[in-house]
């Protein structure tokens, strides 16, 4: 089974930070920002919870990025490497396209790493976090290749090949 990483994830204090530093050093970019992305549900660790989280999303090369900050306090994924108050941030997830996130979430659990986050958006859209840090040093983020996702995805690539200088974070909202 063939699953290339499609994205590269670091979590941190300020994703507008986060991705002008980024495109400074590197030249990735431009970045999307969604601020407080909704969610129907999250459930970390087998317990529903509240999720509040921003996300910058550009291009770096052939591989998407993203900078994500927890807006909310509480136990989270994303604490679960980088806990509150730590002042530690750094890579926290790469992100692979399945067919079927239950399916792949039960194969990694089989594996041994178990799920971290089991998430729906507003417009039914599934995302998962497989615990694969006691192996890889990050986890996995896992979502089917829908047409909301890949378009988002060609978006981003598409305003990479465009950019020629200007506005480097745009603000964008999901539903």
């Amino acid at each position: 089974m063939d699953l290339p990483v499609r994205q590269i994830a670091y979590f941190c204090e300020d994703v507008r930070a986060a991705a002008l530093a980024h495109h400074a050093l590197y030249g990735s970019g431009p970045y999307f920002v969604a601020e407080h992305i909704p969610l129907a549900r999250a459930r970390h660790r087998e317990t529903e919870r509240t999720l509040d989280h921003t996300s910058a999303y550009g291009q770096w090369g052939d591989v998407m990025i993203e900078f994500v900050q927890q807006n909310n306090p509480g136990p989270s994924a994303f604490r679960d490497l980088y806990p509150e108050g730590s002042g530690r941030w750094g890579l926290h997830h790469t992100a692979l396209f399945v067919d079927d996130v239950d399916a792949a979430l039960a194969r990694f659990a089989e594996a041994g790493h178990p799920a971290a986050l089991y998430a729906q958006m507003n417009d039914g859209f599934v995302f998962a976090f497989a615990d694969t840090s006691a192996t890889l040093g990050h986890m996995i983020e896992l979502y089917a290749p829908v047409p909301s996702l890949t378009g988002f995805y060609a978006m981003v690539a598409k305003a990479a090949q465009s950019y020629r200088g200007g506005d480097v974070l745009t603000t964008i909202a999901f539903s």
